[in-house]
């Protein structure tokens, strides 16, 4: 069921989109398949009705490699490539404008040039940063916002479309374990439309080269338990460095904080995966009633009550200080 103000919200983008002839769709940095796959599904369906669109985002250059069967192939464009002030600006699964990285001169340069920027996102914490938005923090993925929106807009739900659907919902659910009636509904629904479920598994989750065998292994082996922390409820930390990563891509050290988090004896897991020599990414996984969202504001991030994450500075042992600090 959509409340009035949401449907009202889904009724005005719908209005905004439905008269665009060009429109820019930006994903936040390091996409997953929530912001990648709310992006392109919504890019697809604005090409059908005969929309000049984009698809882009701040950072890496290039598509991850388990999103990559997602995009039609000619969609994604470089973060160069992006206008100063596109006349419509669409951002997805984006909290703040900070999520956009580089990007991040495009919103006010839009707004300047009297363009708008319209903002479809589920995260508790969004700033509602542009003109015009579609945020519903009950939402369980933005995908669920941008199905809505294509229905607003009554296009049809192609295979490709509800792949790139599916794809979103699947992962910011953790594989259904965050799930109510409702998303499995909509998960029928996109079945239905085509998608299979075993083929989007495997490529978004199952499939990694054999050197990531080898990192899991060095994360793994260094991970800490530090049982006092929480309030006595335990913390499982660890690192993966860049030369952890060497051949490998950033996203390929993301599955290792669900792999610590299987640790009974801490309620909260935490991977620092580094970006650059002495540039983090935190990653939080909790289950109970721990708040990482909160604690991830705290350090300059944000996500949401379960699964969070911030950036951070230094070397390994300033993160893993910083780290259990956090949860001391």
């Amino acid at each position: 069921m959509v409340g009035t103000d949401l449907a009202a919200d889904l009724a005005a983008a719908a209005d905004l989109l439905r008269t665009a002839t060009e429109v820019t769709l930006l994903a936040h940095v390091s996409p997953d398949a929530d912001a990648l796959g709310s992006a392109l599904a919504l890019g697809m369906g604005l090409r059908s009705r005969g929309v000049a669109v984009r698809v882009s985002f701040g950072f890496p250059a290039d598509v991850p490699r388990s999103l990559r069967s997602l995009d039609p192939g000619d969609m994604v464009v470089p973060a160069a490539e992006v206008p100063a002030a596109p006349p419509l600006l669409v951002a997805l699964d984006c909290a703040s404008e900070q999520r956009l990285g580089t990007l991040i001169d495009r919103v006010p340069a839009t707004i300047a040039a009297g363009g708008r920027v319209l903002v479809v996102d589920h995260h508790v914490a969004n700033t509602r940063f542009g003109t015009d938005h579609v945020v519903d923090e009950s939402a369980p993925a933005t995908v669920v916002l941008v199905l809505a929106l294509l229905d607003e807009l009554g296009v049809e739900l192609t295979p490709r479309i509800a792949r790139c659907l599916y794809a979103g919902l699947i992962t910011d659910t953790g594989s259904f374990r965050r799930a109510t009636p409702d998303t499995h509904a909509l998960a029928g629904r996109l079945l239905a439309a085509g998608v299979d479920p075993t083929e989007v598994a495997r490529e978004l989750m199952d499939s990694r080269p054999f050197a990531w065998l080898r990192l899991v292994s060095s994360a793994l082996s260094r991970a800490q338990l530090v049982p006092d922390a929480v309030g006595g409820r335990g913390l499982v930390v660890t690192v993966v460095s860049l030369t952890d990563l060497e051949g490998m891509e950033p996203e390929d050290a993301d599955s290792v904080v669900d792999l610590i988090r299987t640790a009974e004896e801490a309620e909260v897991a935490a991977v620092a995966k580094e970006l650059t020599p002495g540039r983090w990414s935190v990653s939080l996984r909790a289950v109970g009633d721990t708040d990482v969202r909160a604690v991830a504001a705290s350090l300059g991030g944000g996500g949401h009550r379960l699964a969070a994450g911030f950036p951070a500075a230094g070397s390994a042992e300033d993160v893993l200080v910083l780290i259990k600090a956090a949860f001391a």
